[in-house]
């Protein structure tokens, strides 16, 4: 719209220009002479004023009827006394009309709407492109038959097939078939993520090279991208307290600038000057006191903070959240599933002389293949991580409360806790001993391979540490911030991992009921806290926060409790929280500095303080620097987008 009113607007002044008598004078020429010609520049200015001038009158009644007067209503006040004073002296009034002066005025702010509304535009272009990752349709399997269907048309339940380098339709569960998904446009994480039966995918993904067959489990609003792209939405639309700040002194800048204009109308009267010469005083001033530049200053910041998060997998639901960010003292961790896998992995491992630590935990692997227990799963992992084949056993057995046996290559193997060595009466080597007694010391679980009667191998597992976990750790400690842990485990658990990771101070055996309490010891020494978690038994801790992080874990971005989310389940993202909370705040102070002191030497000028020395703002050059001054702190807001939030 301002795009159009602009062009047309920009067509309509030219004729203005030309048959301007002080266009004429300045440049030294006579315009083409006709009947009427005396009113051309009247008739092209009234329709600049009422077609272009449109939009500004409309807003200004919005903006009284609502009781905050602000932008419009100085930009309607300038080009409607500009107008009335003009039509004026074009019926008889004696002076010099305005016409040229409201034409160019008008045009100029068109052409800075639409460059404020291209920089918005493209801040908020996020849902675009997050609504674009959706294809159109989807070929839906029935009764063994394929057909193509538009992605509306399925319902949870159905079973789709996703090509190689297709999108994926809707969220859903993996059924049949192996490929790699690029996640990235979801998650922010660049590297594609293995899909096998049983594996969540989520709509608007992009399959790789094999063939999937996905059962639906959420169409249209219910996916994971529509979660997104709601919360994105409403980070957007959402009031900070610095923009609250920026509202208030657009609203008191409002009424500065019509209380100068008003003494400037009267002082150059009562100097003796012109009505022209004091009109144009006017709506100089009323221009260039618009608090555009204020008005843009922080919404701006916003979207493209927002929409920077949003593409690092930060998805902000309170503005405030991020914006406290930038003042975090401490920051504390869930342990299980956040600075940790959740999950048991081999952590330490020591053999006998004989025994290569390869050859035991492949033994022990195949041992434990068949076992469900979530130790006995460890180990598997452990071998395959190590590209151990585990091969299959023989008459597998499981010993209740004791551990398992099974025959590898013709060999019987046991494997098992500490009741195991007692029950069979059994004494660890001195090797093995000490290593026993320094797993159990840093709370392990302590596993044993048996063979004949001799102990083979000791394992150590635990709750593998996440290897992103240290470079949080690391990053937060850079950016001057304490690391908190918080967990149910035990205290030798906590203290081992909390050692591992270089953190500050652990909280250890804390039940989930008692996690709020921790948060406000903290608070109550003055500190300002974040808490990161799961949002499910960490939800009353996340409140009680100044900063609640939730973990999405992937997929679920509903998360209610917290006021940031993070897709991915990577402790890196909380310093990068914290790095775009400060940039963002930094661009809003630049900006408000800029918007509000532009108007400090802005003004005076505008008034006609210095005339005496021969230096005059004319209302269309006052236009040009008001709008400068607007496309300056749009420039300035979209170098946000240059901040690395990896520290980099």
């Amino acid at each position: 719209m301002f795009r159009d009113k602009f062009w047309w607007s920009l067509v309509f002044t030219v004729p203005t220009l030309i048959w301007g008598e002080l266009l004429q004078q300045w440049i030294g020429y006579t315009a083409p002479v006709f009947p009427g010609s005396d009113y051309v520049s009247a008739v092209f200015g009234t329709l600049v004023f009422l077609y272009g001038g449109w939009v500004f009158l409309q807003g200004a009644i919005r903006e009284i009827r609502d009781r905050l007067p602000g932008m419009m209503t100085l930009i309607s006040l300038a080009i409607s006394v500009a107008f009335v004073y003009s039509a004026a002296v074009s019926l008889g009034w004696r002076g010099m009309p305005l016409w040229w002066e409201l034409a160019t005025l008008v045009t100029i702010m068109l052409l800075g709407h639409w460059i404020e509304m291209r920089s918005i535009s493209q801040a908020q272009g996020a849902l675009k492109e997050l609504a674009k990752l959706l294809p159109d349709t989807a070929v839906r399997i029935t009764d063994g038959e394929t057909e193509e269907v538009r992605v509306s048309e399925l319902r949870a339940g159905d079973l789709v097939l996703v090509r190689p380098g297709a999108g994926i339709p809707a969220d859903g569960v993996v059924r049949d078939g192996k490929s790699a998904v690029n996640e990235s446009m979801i998650t922010g994480e660049s590297k594609p993520v293995d899909k096998r039966p049983g594996d969540d995918v989520v709509a608007g993904t992009v399959n790789g090279s094999g063939s999937l067959r996905v059962e639906v489990t959420g169409t249209g609003d219910d996916t994971a991208l529509a979660g997104i792209m709601r919360l994105v939405e409403e980070a957007q639309t959402s009031r900070s307290r610095a923009q609250a700040l920026a509202d208030r002194a657009a609203f008191w800048l409002t009424w500065v600038a019509i209380g100068a204009g008003a003494v400037t109308l009267v002082a150059w009267l009562l100097l003796g000057d012109s009505e022209a010469f004091a009109v144009e005083r006017l709506v100089t001033v009323l221009v260039i006191a618009c608090p555009h530049a204020l008005g843009l200053a922080i919404p701006l910041v916003i979207a493209i903070s927002t929409t920077l998060g949003a593409r690092n997998g930060l998805l902000v639901r309170d503005r405030r959240g991020l914006e406290e960010a930038r003042n975090l003292d401490a920051v504390v961790f869930d342990k299980t599933g956040t600075l940790t896998l959740g999950e048991f992995g081999v952590v330490t491992l020591v053999t006998a002389d004989d025994l290569s630590d390869d050859e035991a935990l492949r033994i022990a692997a195949s041992v434990e293949a068949d076992s469900e227990h979530t130790i006995a799963q460890g180990i598997v992992q452990a071998a395959r991580e190590r590209g151990i084949e585990v091969r299959p056993a023989e008459s597998f057995e499981a010993i209740p409360g004791h551990g398992v046996v099974a025959t590898v290559e013709g060999r019987k193997f046991r494997m098992g806790g500490p009741a195991l060595l007692r029950k069979l009466d059994l004494t660890l080597p001195t090797g093995l001993d000490s290593a026993a007694r320094e797993s159990e010391g840093r709370g392990q679980t302590t596993v044993y391979l048996l063979e004949d009667g001799d102990v083979r191998a000791v394992f150590g597992l635990a709750d593998r540490v996440r290897e992103e976990s240290r470079e949080a750790v690391d990053r937060l400690h850079e950016l001057g911030i304490e690391v908190v842990m918080l967990t149910g485990d035990a205290e030798p658990v906590a203290r081992a991992v909390a050692e591992d990771l270089g953190i500050d101070t652990v909280f250890a055996e804390v039940l989930p009921e008692q996690k709020a309490e921790k948060i406000r010891s903290l608070q109550a020494e003055g500190k300002q806290v974040a808490m990161i978690g799961d949002g499910v038994n960490d939800a009353p801790a996340l409140v009680t926060a100044d900063v609640g992080v939730a973990i999405g874990a992937g997929t679920d971005v509903a998360v209610e409790a917290g006021d940031i989310v993070l897709v991915r389940s990577d402790p890196r993202d909380v310093p990068r929280i914290v790095t775009l909370s400060r940039a963002s705040y930094r661009k809003m102070i630049q900006n408000l500095w800029w918007a509000a002191g532009y108007n400090v030497v802005a003004i005076p000028l505008a008034a006609g303080v210095l005339a005496p020395i021969g230096i005059l703002l004319h209302p269309a050059i006052g236009a040009v620097l008001m709008s400068l001054s607007t496309v300056i702190v749009a420039l300035n807001a979209q170098l946000l987008r240059r901040t690395r939030l990896d520290g980099g």
